[in-house]
């Protein structure tokens, strides 16, 4: 008769097993060989279908950043006047389109321009500049056969880029089926993701359990406080910056043309390039302002750059950034490498507020602890000299 509380099998095999102590015998079920083939040949599945469908795949993760993107300034529109998320993104789709007409119809003429006197004065500027870098300091940057082939170089460079921007903006009904499609299918994403944004968010958040929801809800409200904040902040600075620029070097005699060409590309890149934007956005119109109207002019345009980055840096930026995207100088400049390495220009700008989240998901979610140690302390007090506690 069986008595019932004799050992398990498992355990009485165990008993009467020869391992030696302290080693413990692993076994791995049929079934669970088969689930772990089952999961991989899954995960190999997955990522075919997600290749073979990348192009799909990568609009609607493009679409979805420009919905986060969005989504603030359609908050503002539905809270401060009433619309509907749709009428709302409509407005700013329309909005975008017109400042996209303006810049192309301002901007690719006055680079043209820029070309036009590079091409027709370029030698006598660089050689301006090296004179009066030879007066102060004594040293010779450009030879005269060195200044005209950079003034050549740079006329020929800037000539072929207007006109390969402005043909492709003409050009672009006739460029095929597909970049229409593209452009028409982020756009269409886009309008749809941030007009649905609170079902969409619903509907993914539904599939968490409560705790994890408030994690997820999180990371997605803060995903568009930062990729939005980033932007707004940044476009406001931009124009901000390149109002400055444009009334500066035009009261120093810089021509309208040339004063706006100049206006955006220091604005734009001391804005959205970070750490050395700063100094390219403002090296550039210095120079050219420098071998236009002389030492006053530069000296006038150098003053402005001084004084403006004095007033972003401790008044501008706080304020229109509060609360927004914060991010250390040196990670937001190896994010923004980052990003260009791995998606071009694109990646370059969807890094730093990409960067910006994640940083606030691990200060959120990170433990931390307090520091004890003080290595100013170490220095002082010798370790022969210290007691430590066990």
């Amino acid at each position: 008769m069986e008595t019932q509380d004799s050992a398990p099998k498992d355990q009485e095999e165990i008993a009467g097993s020869t391992l030696p102590p302290g080693v413990v015998e692993v076994r791995i079920s049929g079934k669970t060989i088969w689930q772990v083939i089952g999961a991989i040949l899954l995960t190999l599945g997955l990522l075919w279908v997600v290749n073979a469908a990348w192009g799909v795949v990568s609009m609607v993760l493009i679409s979805f950043f420009f919905s986060l993107a969005l989504d603030p300034a359609v908050r503002s529109l539905t809270g401060r006047y009433g619309w509907r998320r749709g009428s709302a993104v409509g407005v700013i789709y329309v909005a975008g389109f017109l400042f996209a007409t303006f810049m192309i119809a301002v901007l690719i003429p006055a680079i043209a321009e820029l070309a036009r006197a590079i091409g027709e004065n370029g030698q006598q500027w660089l050689n301006n500049i090296d004179a009066r870098l030879e007066d102060w300091f004594g040293v010779e940057v450009f030879g005269a056969g060195t200044a005209g082939d950079i003034a050549s170089s740079t006329d020929q460079v800037l000539g072929e880029w207007a006109d390969e921007a402005f043909g492709a903006v003409l050009g672009i009904a006739s460029a095929g089926i597909g970049l229409i499609f593209s452009l028409a299918t982020i756009a269409m994403f886009t309008f749809y993701l941030t007009a649905a944004a609170p079902q969409v968010q619903r509907a993914v958040l539904r599939l968490f359990s409560a705790k994890t929801q408030e994690r997820v809800g999180w990371t997605w409200d803060q995903a568009i406080v930062q990729t939005g904040g980033y932007f707004y902040s940044r476009m406001i600075l931009m124009a901000i910056n390149g109002f400055g620029f444009f009334f500066t070097m035009v009261l120093v005699g810089v021509p309208t043309t040339l004063a706006i060409s100049l206006a955006v590309f220091g604005a734009f890149v001391s804005v959205f390039i970070p750490a050395i934007g700063t100094y390219i956005g403002g090296a550039i119109p210095i120079l050219l302002t420098l071998a236009l109207q002389g030492l006053t002019a530069g000296i006038i345009v150098l003053g402005y750059v001084l004084l403006y980055q004095q007033l972003e840096n401790y008044w501008l930026s706080p304020k229109i950034s509060a609360e927004t995207m914060s991010l250390n100088g040196g990670v937001a400049f190896g994010a923004a490498l980052a990003g260009g390495a791995i998606a071009g220009p694109m990646g370059a700008f969807t890094a730093l507020p990409v960067a910006a989240l994640i940083s606030s998901v691990i200060s959120n979610y990170a433990a931390s602890h307090e520091v004890v140690y003080n290595s100013e302390r170490e220095v002082a007090e010798p370790l022969a000299e210290r007691d430590f506690e066990a």
